[in-house]
């Protein structure tokens, strides 16, 4: 009988981000597979904690948070698998699959100029160039050639949502310390 890994428990960060899932077991040493978030999954693969919880259904090996310590994180053909202390054989691994994994946001890589994590958008107000409040960003979508701002307001007492494209035609300004993106977007549209 296999034995099952034992992790120390963690307080998940204030800043924590789910940015992925442990899958499969990948290999008979520790390895698995990890379905990342993010299309470019640079944190998982340059973050050496990773804080994980179970899944929401399915199998739990471990309860509350938990810290891993990544020993290596790689991708591999065309998908990242990683290694991490404590997980050393090929059931340990499969023991993990499911759980739902977390980063600190300060362990991000620091974004480019006019580039923004969609983590930081959530929540912003969002105006026009008249300054009329829009609503908040509640969402945001992958349209393939390029992101879709989804903003919730209310109307005559109805939660309501209007899509505007995150592209520079259309959004003058993102202010994270302000919490606001000006657009040059009308009520009508």
């Amino acid at each position: 009988m296999a034995l099952l890994p034992v992790f120390q428990p963690a307080q998940l960060p204030a800043d924590a981000v789910e940015v992925g899932r442990i899958g499969e077991a990948w290999g008979v040493k520790g390895w698995f597979k990890v379905q990342a978030f993010s299309a470019d999954p640079e944190v998982l693969l340059t973050s050496k904690q990773w804080f994980l919880q179970p899944s929401e259904r399915g199998a739990r090996t471990f309860t509350g948070t938990v810290l891993l310590e990544v020993k290596q994180s790689r991708e591999h053909s065309g998908s990242l698998v990683a290694t991490v202390d404590g997980v050393n054989d090929r059931d340990a691994a499969q023991s993990l699959k499911g759980a739902r994994i977390f980063v600190s946001r300060t362990a991000f890589p620091q974004a480019a100029e006019d580039e923004y994590y969609w983590v930081d958008l959530l929540g912003l107000d969002v105006v026009n160039r008249e300054g009329v409040v829009l609503g908040q960003v509640k969402d945001l979508m992958s349209t393939g050639p390029q992101t879709v701002l989804v903003i919730a307001y209310e109307e005559e007492g109805k939660a309501l949502e209007r899509m505007i494209p995150f592209v520079s035609a259309y959004v003058d300004k993102v202010e994270l310390t302000e919490r606001r993106i000006t657009v040059d977007w009308q009520t009508d549209y």
